[in-house]
């Protein structure tokens, strides 16, 4: 038995003064620790022995580095006396008496429970409970206390209470286990189930040491997702407490310390066992870290099972609030206005896996990098770019491409909300690292999903690890975590243990050879799915096409937009107006969006050309509805060319950007008849050089068939002079030239497509025919015989007031009779109205003045246009009149009378 009686005095000592203080521990059945009041910091303290009693000591482990020495285990009933003061006293308010103080300082005297003396006086309570023994030696008669507990304890002895009750108390001992084995293996076993247990020692804010019951494993245990200020360990053996350490044992001994909790352990890395502790009173986890005496531990946090959330919420509201720790805390985001912390915008571009462009309502566009989160990247990738010149991170890091392309199909085009977590500040090259810009690291979510989560839940980044007082981090950190240990656990992306995944991409850009082999399987076929990679100007991008898994340069057709600076051999080249707005519109349109195109040719530096659809909406047709480009005389014999022009000519008259100074040209006169109220007959001769499959024709000015008919002498005596070298002239799609024709002669003539050197289509533009030849009979056009000498004397017309079957062996019948009746005839054009792609006119034979129109529809070969023009409406009479005398007769296309009703559309016939 441990005694703690306090020494017979020889002589009467003075009336001990009463004192109180707060109970903060029971040491055993006869020695407890009172504290004062907090005021500024932890409180003074001391021990007290209970006088005149005595109690059975408690275990004791041996002291560690000592073999020597050995465990010692609890004498009988000295647990059951130490719980019996435990759950009487602990946190309970005292008054107690010092009667006397030994040499070395311990003070012995009465203790009772409450205010005064008043109180139920703890020696006897145990000695009436038996567990306490009566010190009897020495004892003075004139001392009624110690007399009245040698009575009590005869009255516990009689009773058989406790230490006197039958069988000697061996059970009574605890077996208490120091060690575990395999505490993996036992906070395993225990499947986070809350255990019972009493809190023995603060070892610091959020270290503990527990006796877990009913089998007496005493453990330390240390908070999940929380560490606090702790007290070092000096050389010499001192302990130095960092700032805050002492309030914040204190702050979890007043409210711990031997109290009956539940534990809940959740793991155990690194023999380390962590848990939360669990009191009617709250979560001392979450209360640490509001009052400023903890902050949040990345490596702990992914294991408490209370809500991860809350933790951080907690600790936030600290920093709000600058208490304790985080007294000088600074946010990250404290120099941005709200408007600038969270915002919604608009994605435009997915830049490698980590980072997008955003478009804010303002109009600015903005780089926003993922928080918390790195791409794919290969160890020791600067080496392998000196290497290979070709590295392409997008296609040669593992992952990287799955990464972008998963990104790429949630967000591009969509609205997103912003959530901005921390600026990263610029950091300038270092050995082995590059140079990186000021980063604006943020949450991004769509649809209530979190971005970077759901990034590297399927493995396609990982998780950046951060010191534990770097604040620049992720608001959804742990969220983070908890979805990289998800995708480890279920070998995702990165994480998996398979081949990666390799993409053999073969970019063909700029590489001519490659690129004409290519381009007749793209025009057989047809509309082509591609993804738009790259936007170099309005009219220029670069393609991804799945498919074909190859990268191609592609070039708009039909149009004409505005070019962008560049760097020329004789210096940088001027932007040309509105080159900019083209690009951005095209960016905001078409950027790595799915897109469909249709290749039609190339140019000579192996780019492809042709149309490229996005929803339903023509690229090039765009551009020009927006007055950012203009229409390109290869669209001609294009399905788009009406639509272009019109769309052209609706800009062209709202003088909308580049044709904000735009003046229109005097055109002659009979352009203006179809505005007026009578329609005005100014018939002009002209010579009929060419009827097409689709009756329209080429007819020449006979005024200026003259200068014609000189040019071509002229230009025949040169080239009859100095011959072009043979096969030297190298045909390009657009451009002007001199072909020889089946004759013999040479006439000028523009390059319409280029299938080969063999077979290269030309079109003669003083005559309106087109012939298939070999470059060969190509020559470049003497600059004194170009179109700026003399423009291009062939042009096109279509017949007014008519229109044109569309059954083969009908249209075929009208061209026959037009060509016997016109070509190589001179005859009189008069200009009725414009048309989509040509003036549709009347035409009169020479000699006898009859309208070649009327005399189709008088014949039957062609149906009547109604055109609604009010000045037109006597022609119009007059058409109808013809047509329906045709149809009495049953002539040609009315031998089986009125077919309209059924087959219109055939006919291409509307009423």
């Amino acid at each position: 038995m441990a005694s703690v009686s306090a020494p017979a005095q020889s002589s009467l000592a003075p009336a001990a003064p009463l004192q109180r203080g707060i109970v903060k521990m029971v040491l055993s059945g006869c020695a407890i620790i009172v504290r004062g009041q907090p005021r500024g910091g932890p409180p003074p303290e001391r021990q007290i022995n209970l006088s005149n009693i005595r109690t059975g000591a408690m275990a004791r482990r041996a002291a560690q580095g000592q073999p020597d020495t050995k465990d010692t285990p609890d004498e009988p009933w000295a647990f059951q006396a130490r719980e019996f003061l435990r759950k009487k006293l602990i946190g309970k308010e005292v008054c107690f008496t010092v009667e006397i103080k030994t040499a070395l300082g311990r003070e012995y005297g009465m203790v009772y429970l409450g205010k005064d003396t008043s109180g139920e006086n703890i020696a006897e309570s145990l000695v009436i409970e038996g567990l306490a023994t009566v010190r009897r030696e020495g004892i003075r008669g004139n001392n009624p206390e110690q007399a009245r507990l040698c009575e009590m304890e005869d009255q516990a002895k009689a009773s058989k209470k406790g230490m006197w009750s039958e069988g000697g108390g061996t059970h009574t001992i605890r077996d208490i286990k120091y060690t575990i084995e395999s505490p993996r293996n036992f906070v395993d076993s225990l499947h986070q189930k809350p255990i019972n247990a009493i809190i023995e020692h603060v070892r610091d804010g959020s270290v503990v040491r527990a006796l877990l019951l009913p089998d007496y494993y005493l453990v330390t245990v240390m908070l999940s997702g929380i560490k606090c200020p702790t007290f070092r360990r000096e050389a010499d053996g001192t302990e130095t407490p960092e700032p805050f350490a002492a309030e914040a044992k204190f702050f979890t001994e007043s409210r711990l310390l031997q109290r009956d909790v539940q534990i809940i352990l959740e793991s155990c890395p690194n023999q380390i066992i962590l848990g939360t502790i669990l009191h009617p009173n709250g979560n001392i986890t979450e209360l640490l870290l509001k009052e400023g005496f903890a902050r949040c531990v990345d490596w702990s946090m992914a294991v408490y099972s209370q809500g991860a959330e809350k933790l951080r919420a907690a600790e936030r509201s600290a920093k709000e609030r600058k208490v304790r720790i985080w007294k000088d805390y600074v946010a990250p985001t404290a120099n941005l206005d709200q408007k600038d912390r969270q915002f919604v915008a608009k994605v435009m571009q997915v830049v490698n896996a980590d980072a997008m462009v955003v478009k804010l309502n303002s109009g600015e566009y903005k780089t926003i990098h993922l928080s918390s989160i790195r791409p794919p990247r290969i160890e020791g990738e600067e080496k392998n770019k000196d290497k290979d010149k070709r590295f392409r991170p997008l296609y040669d890091i593992p992952y990287m491409f799955e990464a972008r392309e998963f990104l790429r199909k949630k967000l591009i085009g969509k609205k997103v909300n912003v959530t901005v977590d921390y600026i990263r500040a610029a950091t300038g090259p270092g050995e082995g690292t590059p140079a990186f810009p000021e980063r604006t690291c943020a949450t991004v979510t769509i649809g209530g999903i979190n971005i970077a989560e759901a990034l590297v839940s399927k493995g396609l980044a990982t998780v950046i690890r951060y010191r534990q007082d770097d604040d620049q981090r992720s608001s959804h950190y742990d969220e983070l975590l908890a979805a990289e240990a998800r995708a480890i656990k279920n070998g995702k992306g990165l994480h998996s243990k398979k081949e990666v995944p390799i993409h053999r991409v073969a970019d063909i850009s700029g590489e001519t050879q490659k690129a004409k082999q290519f381009l007749p399987f793209l025009q057989r076929a047809g509309r082509s799915e591609a993804v738009v990679e790259y936007v170099f100007s309005g009219s220029r991008l670069k393609l991804y096409m799945p498919k074909e898994t190859c990268l191609i340069t592609f070039l708009l057709a039909g149009i004409e937009c505005p070019r962008s600076s560049r760097n020329m051999p004789g210096g940088m080249q001027v932007a040309e107006p509105f080159s900019e707005e083209a690009t951005l519109f095209t960016k905001e349109l078409v950027l790595q969006r799915e897109v469909e195109v249709e290749v039609e040719s190339m140019d000579k530096a192996g780019n492809f050309i042709g149309w490229l659809h996005i929803e339903g909406v023509n690229l090039s047709v765009a551009l020009v509805e927006n007055a950012l480009s203009k229409v390109h005389f290869t669209a001609e014999r294009s399905a788009y060319y009406k639509t272009l022009v019109s769309a052209e000519e609706a800009c062209r008259q709202r003088k909308e950007k580049i044709w904000a100074n735009y003046e229109e040209k005097p055109v002659e006169e009979v352009v203006h008849v179809s505005e007026e109220k009578e329609r005005v007959a100014n018939y002009r001769p002209v010579y009929i050089t060419e009827i097409t499959d689709t009756l329209h024709f080429y007819a020449q000015d006979v005024e200026t068939g003259g200068q014609l008919e000189s040019l071509m002498e002229t230009m025949r005596a040169e080239i009859a002079a100095q011959p072009p070298v043979e096969g030297s002239y190298s045909a390009r799609r657009g451009d002007y030239c001199i072909a020889k024709f089946a004759d013999g002669e040479w006439y000028r003539a523009r390059v319409e497509k280029v299938e080969s050197p063999a077979k290269v289509h030309v079109f003669y533009i003083d005559y309106g025919n087109r012939e298939v030849v070999s470059s060969t009979r190509l020559a470049a056009t003497p600059p004194a015989f170009s179109t700026r000498t003399l423009p291009a004397q062939a042009t096109e017309y279509a017949f007014a007031f008519i229109q044109v079957p569309q059954d083969e062996d009908a249209r075929a019948d009208v061209v026959d009779c037009v060509v016997r009746d016109i070509q190589n005839i001179q005859c009189l054009l008069n200009v009725e109205y414009s048309g989509a792609t040509c003036p549709h006119v009347t035409l009169q034979f020479g000699d006898t003045k009859d309208d070649v129109g009327l005399g189709l529809v008088k014949e039957g070969l062609v149906m009547v246009d109604i055109r609604k023009e009010k000045h037109l409406q006597k022609m119009v009479t007059e058409y109808l009149n013809s047509q329906e005398s045709a149809k009495s007769a049953r002539l040609n296309i009315w031998r089986y009378g009125d077919f309209r009703a059924d087959d219109a559309d055939e006919f291409g016939y509307s009423r």
